[in-house]
Order: C-alpha cells, then sequence, then structure tokens
C-alpha cells in the first residue's frame, strides 16, 4: 500500500480489525520508509452472477427463485425442505467457485435435474416439465423414457462392479 506521506510502496500492519458487520477489514499501517501512520479499509467486493433467460434478458442469479422452483416441483412429495436447500447451497457454490459472471438458464436447469434424479424421480418430472417448457402430453413421455433409460444404465453399472 503506498504510503501517503512520502509515496513509499511498502508498509506494515500494525492492526486489523473488522467493520460493518464483517464485508469490510480495516487496517492501521505503517510505513516501512517514513514511519507514517495511516488506515485502509478492504472491501469485500461481490460480483453478481447473472442469468441469461431463454430469450435473452439477463436478471440476477436468485437463490429464492431456484426454491421456490424446487419446491413447487416437491410438493406433496416426501421431499425435506433443507433437502431442496442444499441443493440450492450446492447449485449456488458451484457457480460461485466457476468463476463465471453470466450462465445460461439451461446449464441451471441442468444442474437442477443431475440433482433431483437423485432426490425423486417425481419431482424430476415437475421440474422438466416446467424447466424444459413441455408443450404436449409426448414431452411427458420423452422425459420419462430418458428417465427410465437413466435408471437402466445406473442398474448396468452397479451389476458391473466387483
Amino acid at each position: 500500500m503506498r504510503c501517503h506521506g512520502c509515496g513509499h510502496n511498502d508498509s506494515k500492519v500494525i492492526d486489523s480489525r473488522p467493520t460493518h458487520e464483517g464485508t469490510q477489514v480495516r487496517r492501521r499501517r505503517e510505513c516501512l520508509a517514513c514511519q507514517t501512520r495511516f488506515t485502509t479499509y478492504e472491501i469485500l467486493e461481490i460480483t453478481p452472477l447473472l442469468v441469461i433467460k431463454k430469450d435473452g434478458r439477463r436478471e440476477e442469479f436468485s437463490r429464492d427463485k431456484l426454491l421456490a422452483g424446487l419446491r413447487r416441483a416437491s410438493e406433496k412429495r416426501p421431499v425435506p425442505l433443507d433437502t431442496l436447500e442444499r441443493v440450492v447451497d450446492s447449485i449456488g457454490t458451484e457457480l460461485a467457485n466457476s468463476m463465471v459472471r453470466e450462465v445460461p438458464s439451461q446449464v441451471i436447469g441442468e444442474m437442477v435435474l443431475e440433482r433431483l434424479l437423485d432426490i425423486d424421480k417425481i419431482a424430476y418430472v415437475r421440474y422438466a416439465s416446467v424447466y424444459k417448457d413441455f408443450k404436449d402430453p409426448r414431452d411427458f413421455l420423452l422425459e420419462l423414457e430418458h428417465l427410465f433409460n437413466l435408471q437402466a444404465k445406473a442398474a448396468m453399472a452397479v451389476k458391473e462392479e466387483p
């Protein structure tokens, strides 16, 4: 950090403490060249994740919106709310760790379906019907066929394990 007194680029931290509910860090510094003391603040920079919708619009990722969709798909199913919250948390974490700033809604939809497949098949089909915008009962049949094929592959893989 550059000293405001002499312009030297090196300083040492004398004291450090969180401020503003942990979103900032206040650091008391001392210039190594002239011993001038000064205070700096580090602010957490949160870059919002934008979701690219099917129509090209961009909106900020909403954990609550994703959870609401999962709750609708799981309505009257034996899926605990904490399970759905863990799904949303894992998707949010995976997206944050990917370091992308924009993600197509289709990617999020596929991430949800991957997780729902192991949780509840009916919730999977319900979510798929909205996410994939089913227009016809045949769309349900095609998705069910896809689901049965995935289950058959999984069963075969289990049989092949030693």
